[in-house]
């Protein structure tokens, strides 16, 4: 073998070396981890290879990987999961392109809430779903039309379960339940029909904005006469004077003995924000008598991320203010969204699982957190998203705490 040939054996030896060493396309190292499907809130290094993690474990040499994620004094959670979110913007021009606030919140994956109904929901998959890296999921709006507002969301006749069941069926790996909201009429079809879709489409959850009606609809009767264990209340925090019951009593200030009965027998009470869906006056009181939202979502659209909500962790970061520890919430946007919407392969850390991750940094200062009404709490800690990772790949980084640091033209820095 002449000099020539023992420099490229060499070569690819210490090359092949190499790969094998690599084990792992990324990995997570140093960070406080936060699963609570595993039980897991301690530090932890957290190994990926292509899309999925393969190892959770306490230092993981860094040399096995061929980037590492400096996750230390961080904390590292699942992907968040936002169960309530507005994407469809052709629908409705100006709702947020989905990646364009997802990542930046830690959020990968997103569903949207009945924007679009059996009628536009091909348009909706075609524009939203299939042109999002972020996952983008869909309850399916009674309303055949969808969320296009005025008239259209008081039409009972556009209102058909089998049609909607037969599109939830036909795109059962997108569509996660159906939604109802925003009728005004005295009847309860909207609800009823929104259930029997559910059942027919094979057992699926309902969603319901509930309340507009004057005198405003029994909720007690909504949780016990047409909602099935499984079925969600959002809005759950809303104060809207006579047109909706709200949970707390206005008067008493004291959470109402029959929804924590209804929490009891299933019924999921998400905090969806919005604009004008979240009041303090309402979630102070509960949370100080132990009523706690099962999931925090946002809502998100158009008109809610310019005002009191924001986005997903300035929502979570209210709860942290209100009393809800860390863990709660971190449950509260990933374990218990991903049961809600029967999706228990997301919104988890398990070997084997899509690799999506959220870290996050808690932010120490002087924050205001104000609800629609006006009424602000101050507080001294707010999250703050530093790395988000999408099946495998960074897709958000704040701080370039990944090295080598790769950027959005696929260019890479050390």
């Amino acid at each position: 073998m002449n000099r020539m040939s023992r420099i490229i054996f060499v070569f690819l030896s210490l090359l092949a070396f190499s790969s094998q060493a690599q084990n792992y396309s990324i990995l997570v190292k140093g960070g406080h981890v936060i699963d609570p499907k595993n039980n897991i809130n301690e530090p932890m290094d957290i190994a990926i290879n292509g899309d999925k993690i393969v190892l959770v474990a306490k230092n993981i040499d860094a040399k096995t990987a061929k980037q590492v994620v400096n996750a230390s004094d961080l904390y590292v959670t699942p992907g968040l999961v936002d169960i309530h979110s507005h994407n469809f913007h052709s629908m409705r021009p100006g709702d947020p392109v989905a990646d364009g606030f997802t990542f930046r919140s830690g959020i990968t994956t997103t569903v949207d809430a009945g924007s679009s109904g059996w009628k536009s929901f091909e348009r909706f998959k075609e524009e939203v779903i299939d042109q999002s890296e972020t996952r983008v999921l869909a309850w399916l709006n009674i309303v055949g039309e969808g969320y296009r507002g005025g008239a259209y969301e008081q039409n009972l006749a556009d209102m058909d379960a089998k049609l909607t069941s037969i599109v939830a069926r036909r795109y059962k790996d997108h569509i996660v339940g159906i939604k109802t909201s925003h009728y005004n009429g005295p009847e309860w079809i909207p609800v009823d029909r929104a259930v029997e879709a559910g059942k027919l489409a094979g057992n699926i959850p309902v969603m319901v904005d509930f309340g507009g009606t004057k005198p405003a609809h029994s909720i007690e009767e909504l949780f016990f006469k047409h909602l099935r264990p499984g079925d969600i209340f959002t809005h759950c925090f809303a104060e809207l004077g006579d047109s909706r019951e709200s949970i707390v009593d206005p008067k008493t200030k004291k959470v109402k003995p029959f929804v924590f009965e209804a929490q009891k027998r299933g019924i999921v009470f998400d905090v969806g924000f919005g604009g004008i869906s979240f009041a303090y006056s309402q979630a102070i009181p509960a949370l100080k008598q132990g009523f706690y939202p099962n999931s925090i979502s946002t809502d998100m659209n158009k008109g809610a991320i310019n005002g009191a909500m924001k986005d997903l962790l300035t929502v979570m970061s209210r709860f942290l203010a209100m009393g809800m520890d860390l863990p709660s919430v971190i449950k509260a946007t990933t374990l218990n969204p991903a049961k809600e919407i029967k999706r228990e392969d997301l919104g988890t850390l398990s070997v084997g699982s899509i690799a999506d991750l959220s870290v996050f940094n808690m932010r120490e200062g002087k924050f205001g957190f104000f609800d629609y009404t006006g009424y602000k709490i101050n507080a001294s800690k707010k999250l703050e998203c530093e790395l988000t990772i999408r099946a495998g790949k960074i897709v958000y980084n704040l701080n370039g705490i990944s090295d080598p640091v790769v950027i959005n033209n696929g260019r890479q820095s050390h």
